[in-house]
């Protein structure tokens, strides 16, 4: 229960990295964008300064910023866990982009009125695709390099390798047994022993 758990942390990690991922742009965006100059001179007539003050405005994109920053160091922190909990970083990809993507495409929506073409969600449907099958690519990869590795048809070349040696131990054993059979039957002069170091010196 608690493996299988463990097993789908990751993909809220991703999720979630890529939502902050978005967060973070759309922060960036606004420190920067005439929006916000809209947004602070509401704010600063509801507190009284007038319809438009300059500091409640560089306030405001202060704060824009400070958030852009934060958004961004949590999106990382999320990406680092994910990859740890996940066993391949490319769904962790495939997940934080596709999050990534989408949130972006409500949020340009809802807070800066855009209207994304058809063309846009096409790219963003290639990448995503093309995400997909890189990753099955490379884990059909990995589980071609386990099973190899593991035994079959990688085991082959070493077995009969080791049948190779087995061979040639065996025919050097034959070797001295028949050298030292030789031995036996020659005279103490050791002219057989010679013979025996002139064919191993061969």
């Amino acid at each position: 229960m608690e493996s299988s758990k463990t097993g789908t942390q990751w993909l809220i990690f991703a999720a979630a990295s890529g939502a902050c991922a978005s967060l973070n742009g759309v922060f960036a965006k606004l420190t920067t964008t005439d929006l916000t100059t809209s947004w602070a001179s509401a704010v600063s007539h509801a507190l009284g300064f007038g319809a438009s003050n300059a500091v409640v405005e560089a306030t405001v994109r202060a704060a824009f910023f400070a958030l852009n920053l934060l958004f961004n160091a949590i999106m990382w922190a999320l990406f680092t866990r994910a990859l740890t909990l996940a066993t391949s970083t490319v769904r962790v990809s495939i997940i934080n982009t596709s999050a990534n993507f989408v949130l972006t495409a409500m949020l340009g929506w809802l807070v800066f009125a855009e209207r994304l073409p058809g063309l846009w969600w096409l790219g963003a449907s290639l990448l995503v695709a093309g995400s997909v099958i890189i990753g099955g690519r490379e884990e059909a990869q990995a589980k071609g390099r386990v099973g190899a590795g593991g035994g079959g048809e990688a085991s082959e070349p070493l077995s009969e390798t080791c049948g190779e040696w087995e061979e040639d131990v065996a025919d050097l054993g034959e070797l001295f047994k028949d050298e030292l059979d030789e031995s036996e039957d020659v005279d103490e002069g050791g002219r057989g022993s010679d013979e025996f170091k002139g064919r191993m010196g061969e």
